[in-house]
């Protein structure tokens, strides 16, 4: 018996442009499409070709027209300033978009035009992003605090009119001068903006550079409110940079129409969120679930969303995020499986969640990592809600594949985030673009054309798009994820493809040995990666972070882990080493990262990682991995 995903998901591959205009049919256009689906210039297709539209109207002015000008639109949480919360009803928000709109306008700034946003998590952030869409510029925003070359690095690529900032962003205990990291990404970069626009905060002020910057809340007393600009739904909304192998970034872009059809669609169908719910994505305008999810489709659909500046622990504790869904009054909550495997760290047995309300909360979605089953059911079992894995990139824009709630709600399966999403022809390949059978670990691969919302090419780089992306699987999209698929349909994202070790002959997947270590009670995080071996040609490497409080000793520790890997995939795996550290290497994002620790341990030279939460960190992993037998002393 059918039910309404199945037939959502039938029709999409047997009709997409039927299926994708019908939903189209929720937008608010200026004009409507010649085409649903242009395959004229493949493999580029676009969507909604001939529409106009505007993304600033679907997200702020429709919700004022139709009823929702005194409804909540955006709640601002810090607890890194002392508590503060700021609120903004739909009608609030436009005043100030529409607003700085004008101070961009009057700063030069015009359709097509490029906007760097270089912003802590405050919402000016989301209202510089905003102003952009409004007047048809195209932002690309850029992680506050990233240092100075990689930031000169995107404003070379993106040349940007103006450069929106402010003095500073604040972490756990300290104050990140933005400024002097801005002005010597000006000074090394080729290409220089005509302003900076700044908005200066109480926890640090500056002196702003005279004819180059201009202080926000001065621009904003004269501003001119301006009016929505119609763009081509082909336009580009934004580019936003992501790590390329190359180690220069690739800029995503991002169009106006597939991503507001699809955004709009997923916030009901897979969220199963509806209008006027208060939605929570705890990530960073600067990464893609900021965009898509802490700004766009929230207002898209007119609900309230949370931007928090804070984090899951230590802001003040591990009820950070209990504390925000009971203040607000969270319906549903998107956020990394790191930051809950920090929270299960600290408070292993969940006794902060006992002093708040969270009775309006019905589901967390999680996102970004491999969700582990310990993760899972820990959460399951303390919030007493759906756990709901999903599984996405940053060029994808949205979800490929999660348990579309909205749609109907299948059983968990620990592991998986579930089925492909309608619209994504998700396939497991070999080498030889050949379908593998059910089970078998394959590379994760999307028949083309990809739908609304995925990335049409990147910016200013169509070659490199179709060599990074199309030419290793003609005909689909590689994701660069390994996993497999179930006989019920079940997707299984086991690692990247690059994390896919070769252990004499069998290959193996480190997210399916991290699985195990993840279940031994003693253990809040892990990682698994493969070195090299003269005999075997990889080896997997553990490592354990340990849950807060354990004195058990650490050799004991480790010869469990390795009887449970043995016990649960075999001898095969050659899991013999783990080594006890204290901390992940990640990024700011929570991103493990694996590929640096194992160029580590291979003794190969590596770059710093743009995005790495703290560098220190990679010498604690060099002790650890020399302290087993690996990694040389020397300097990479």
């Amino acid at each position: 018996m059918s039910n309404a995903f199945d037939d959502a998901y039938r029709r999409s591959m047997d009709d997409p442009e039927g299926f994708w205009g019908d939903v189209a049919e929720d937008v608010r256009w200026i004009k409507k499409w010649d085409r649903v689906l242009d395959s004229s210039n493949k493999p580029f297709y676009r969507w909604f070709s001939g529409a106009e539209v505007n993304t600033c109207f679907n997200a702020v002015d429709r919700h004022v027209e139709e009823g929702r000008a005194d409804q909540l639109a955006l709640i601002y949480d810090s607890p890194v300033t002392g508590n503060t919360v700021r609120t903004y009803t739909y009608k609030q928000l436009l005043d100030e978009v529409a607003g700085f709109a004008g101070v961009l306008k009057a700063n030069g700034v015009e359709k097509g035009d490029r906007v760097l946003i270089y912003m802590p998590m405050v919402p000016e952030a989301a209202i510089a992003m905003l102003a952009c869409a409004r007047i048809g510029a195209i932002h690309s925003v850029v992680f506050g605090g990233f240092a100075s070359n990689e930031l000169a690095v995107r404003i070379d690529d993106a040349k940007p009119k103006v450069i929106v900032s402010a003095t500073c962003g604040i972490e756990v205990g300290r104050v990140i001068e933005y400024m002097p990291l801005l002005n010597g990404a000006i000074d090394m970069a080729a290409h220089k903006p005509n302003h900076c626009i700044i908005l200066e905060r109480p926890e640090f002020k500056t002196v702003l550079s005279e004819g180059r910057d201009i202080d926000w809340a001065t621009a904003m007393e004269s501003a001119v409110p301006a009016e929505c600009v119609p763009v081509l739904a082909t336009d580009p909304l934004y580019i936003l940079y992501t790590s390329g192998t190359t180690g220069e970034p690739k800029g995503v872009v991002r169009d106006n129409g597939g991503h507001l059809v699809a955004l709009k669609w997923s916030m009901k169908n897979i969220y199963g969120v509806d209008p006027g719910d208060v939605y929570w994505a705890a990530s960073d305008v600067g990464w893609v679930v900021g965009h898509s999810y802490i700004v766009y489709a929230p207002l898209f659909h007119g609900c309230t969303t949370i931007l928090y500046e804070g984090k899951p622990v230590g802001t003040p504790d591990a009820g950070a995020f209990w504390r925000v869904i009971s203040d607000h009054k969270v319906n549903v909550m998107f956020t990394a499986p790191t930051a809950f495997r920090a929270i299960k760290r600290e408070d292993p047995d969940g006794k902060l969640m006992q002093d708040y309300d969270l009775s309006h909360f019905r589901h967390l979605f999680l996102a970004g990592e491999r969700t582990d089953s310990d993760t899972l059911h820990w959460a399951e079992e303390k919030i007493g809600v759906p756990v709901i894995d999903h599984w996405w990139q940053t060029e994808t824009g949205w979800s490929i594949a999660a348990n579309c709630i909205g749609l109907h709600a299948f059983p968990v399966k620990p592991g998986s985030p579930t089925k492909a999403v309608p619209g994504w022809d998700v396939q497991i390949l070999d080498e030889n673009v050949t379908p593998v059978k059910d089970g078998v670990i394959g590379a994760i691969c999307i028949k083309l054309p990809l739908p609304p919302s995925s990335l049409p090419t990147l910016w200013n780089a169509d070659d490199r798009f179709i060599e990074s992306y199309l030419t290793e699987f003609p005909g689909f999209y590689k994701t660069a994820d390994a996993g497999y698929r179930d006989e019920d349909g079940y997707l299984y994202i086991m690692a990247r493809t690059d994390d896919i070790i070769n252990v004499a002959g069998h290959r193996l997947s480190t997210g399916g040995m991290e699985e195990v270590l993840s279940k031994h009670p003693d253990v809040a995080e892990c990682a698994v990666i493969g070195v090299a071996d003269d005999l075997k040609g990889q080896l997997p490497v553990g490592f354990l972070v340990l849950k807060v409080g354990v004195d058990k000793d650490h050799a004991d520790i480790i010869s469990e882990v390795i009887t449970m890997v043995r016990d649960q995939i075999g001898p095969v795996a050659a899991f013999k080493t783990a080594s006890v550290i204290d901390r992940l290497p990640k990024t700011r994002s929570g991103k493990i990262l694996r590929g640096t620790m194992q160029k580590i341990a291979d003794n190969e030279d590596y770059k710093m990682p743009a995005t790495i939460d703290d560098p220190a960190i990679l010498d604690e992993i060099k002790e650890a991995l020399e302290g087993i037998g690996y990694a040389s002393s020397r300097t990479a």
